[in-house]
């Protein structure tokens, strides 16, 4: 099994919320025995959609192959004035360039999702990622992590993940594992 972690916020240091999130699912799938990548939004040089284009971006190409390869998704977003960034619905919307294949967009990915808000909204993110998933014929976790950013990280800590997310994380990680195993051996049955 093949997972990526898509990183749709826009900071770049490793010591931000979202490095923080995404090491700590890359570890965890990867004690798994899963295959990980990060996908970090900030450094993948995604352009602005635009369905005029004659030729696909090789950054575009890049992350269309990242995306189609993995078996699970793991989206990781804040919550800008009500929903995820336009930034990260924009790669998403890239994923157009794959309307015409046999299995277009995420068909049967399994998809899970985080995401996280200075006060108490982090759910209005986490439907927007829903809709667009379900859109993109995926297969969303019915478990996702909202987070409340000031209980992220343990009380003395700005960089160790609280155990009250911690064990939310490790939940959506058992349930997307094992949704995605499921659905493989019915697949192949």
């Amino acid at each position: 099994m093949k997972a990526i972690i898509f990183n749709g916020s826009l900071e770049r240091r490793t010591e931000s919320t979202s490095g923080y999130i995404s090491r700590y699912f890359a570890e965890h799938l990867e004690k798994l025995g899963i295959r990980t990548d990060i996908f970090t939004l900030a450094d993948s040089g995604i352009p602005l959609f635009d369905v005029t284009l004659t030729k696909t971006p090789l950054a575009v190409e890049r992350m269309t192959q990242m995306f189609t390869d993995a078996d699970l998704h793991i989206w990781l977003a804040p919550l800008y004035h009500g929903s995820i960034p336009g930034v990260m619905k924009n790669c998403l919307d890239w994923l157009e360039v794959t309307a015409n294949r046999y299995e277009p967009y995420l068909t049967d990915k399994t998809v899970g999702m985080v995401c996280w808000a200075d006060g108490l909204q982090a759910m209005q993110g986490i439907n927007a990622m829903d809709a667009i998933a379900k859109s993109l014929r995926a297969w969303p976790v019915p478990f996702s992590v909202p987070i409340a950013r000031p209980s992220l990280f343990n009380i003395n800590s700005t960089t160790e993940i609280s155990s009250f997310y911690a064990d939310k994380f490790d939940k959506l990680i058992s349930i997307a594992t094992t949704k995605k195993i499921e659905k493989t051996i019915i697949n192949h049955s």
